[in-house]
């Protein structure tokens, strides 16, 4: 028999109602055989994440300061959410002390420190649940990932499955034979027995790396949300839903700010061609949006409209650099040997850009950048662009549609948009703009209206 994987998020976990929603969920579809459950998000009366909470006891702890209030504050989320359904506030206690011993531990490695404490949400909520349904008279079992064989490596705060983790994982189709399998997410144990975690919104990540271990007939992944639409809805008004797009789509949608599902949980499916369907918690009326392999070629050319984030570009101008050989490599090395990572690097005869995430530098770096560039290649002239944002056109369609550079250029020109760089990859997926942080609303606006709304 083929199982489900379910995701549920934050806000899916954060109240006893939504609790008892999760059980309605999973007794409609018998298939529903693997959970994998997030730390409890905001909720009315909670204006903060439990992850958030517990960031600041960390954060505390490392400091020497006292986090009693914060560790208050955990204890009675948990509290007010499990004890209503009939948990005994014991055995809440009892579940929350794995906390305690975790935030008395040494805090002399602080990144292994960090992720031991902050996994502890999602652990939490994973053993609770699972006695949840027990006591409702469901088969219900909590598996610790060092049990089912979830070996991460020790990239604390950005771990990744192990070699052999897929194998072991694979087992646990069996035990979904007989009993619902409850999963913590966001995190994994290394070789040497510590807990070590994925980067933030890493429970997604846990959903599809079971999903592809048990090769799952479908991962769903309930958020708060009806599924993906073609533009930010708190930009744009009333956007399309997105009822399906290719995992291709939905990665480069993730990379320029589709924060809907983690950028990572689509590579561990890709390869069996295993669906992931975005759904609602409360809406399960609407089917959400499916990720697959190929979508129908009826279906439109541009499936979204992406932008955000804080870029900078480095822009090098020098008479033949085109007959300069390795100036593109040492360039780039220059930016990789001061740890940075870049986005884009559009060029032309004579000049050629550097985009990188402005966040990842610091104080010293653009200084340094700049110092070493005019030592080691001598340009003649370099400038610095701060305050760029990047909007992405996206669809598979955009292979096989002639215009839509001009289609676009000309909207944001309608629109007083400024483009400073252009950018469209080999494959024809997605073209990207840089213009002014600005402008970042208006733009998206226009690319949507000539999109989607003509």
């Amino acid at each position: 028999m083929h199982y489900k994987v379910c995701k549920f998020g934050g806000t899916s976990v954060a109240t006893t109602e939504k609790i008892q929603q999760i059980e309605h969920i999973l007794s409609q579809d018998t298939t529903r055989r693997c959970v994998v459950l997030s730390a409890p998000g905001k909720a009315p009366g909670a204006s903060t994440k439990v992850t958030d909470l517990l960031i600041a006891v960390v954060k505390k702890r490392i400091d020497g300061s006292d986090a009693k209030t914060e560790l208050d504050s955990v204890r009675k989320r948990y509290c007010e959410i499990y004890v209503p359904l009939g948990i005994a506030e014991a055995k809440v206690l009892e579940a929350v002390s794995i906390l305690e011993k975790r935030v008395a531990a040494s805090t002399a490695d602080s990144a292994k420190y960090r992720d031991a404490v902050v996994a502890t949400g999602e652990d939490l909520s994973a053993r609770l649940f699972a006695e949840y349904l027990s006591c409702k008279g469901t088969k219900a079992v909590y598996i610790s990932p060092q049990d089912a064989g979830l070996i991460v490596t020790a990239n604390f705060g950005d771990a990744q499955p192990v070699e052999g983790a897929y194998e072991r994982l694979a087992k646990l189709a069996a035990k979904c034979d007989e009993a619902i399998v409850i999963f913590p997410g966001f995190f994994g144990f290394t070789e040497a027995g510590d807990i070590a975690t994925f980067s933030r919104g890493g429970s997604d990540l846990t959903g599809a790396i079971l999903a592809g271990a048990m090769d799952a007939v479908e991962y769903e992944n309930f958020t708060d949300v009806d599924g993906i639409f073609s533009a930010n809805p708190n930009v744009v008004a009333d956007p399309v839903l997105i009822p399906a797009l290719t995992y291709r789509e939905m990665r480069e949608l993730s990379y320029m700010g589709f924060n809907v599902l983690h950028e990572e949980a689509v590579r561990p499916v890709m390869a069996r061609k295993i669906p992931i369907r975005l759904r609602n918690t409360g809406n399960l009326k609407n089917e959400g949006t499916l990720i697959v392999s190929e979508r129908l070629p009826g279906e439109r050319d541009i499936i979204g409209i992406a932008g955000g984030g804080r870029f900078c570009s480095f822009n090098l101008q020098k008479f033949l650099m085109n007959r300069e050989k390795g100036f593109g490599r040492r360039l780039l090395s220059i930016f990789e040997d001061m740890g940075l990572s870049y986005e884009h690097c559009p060029s032309g005869v004579d000049n050629i850009s550097v985009v990188i995430d402005q966040d990842q530098l610091r104080p010293e770096s653009v200084n340094n950048l700049l110092r070493t560039i005019e030592e080691q290649l001598a340009p003649d002239e370099i400038k610095v662009e701060f305050g760029i944002a990047l909007i992405a056109v996206v669809g598979e369609g955009l292979l096989h549609k002639v215009g839509v550079l001009g289609q676009a250029a000309n909207a944001l020109s309608r629109a007083g948009v400024n483009i400073k760089l252009a950018n469209q990859g080999s494959s024809e997926l997605s073209m990207i703009f840089g213009i002014d942080a600005i402008d970042e609303d208006r733009a998206l606006n226009a690319l949507y209206a000539e999109f989607f709304s003509k």
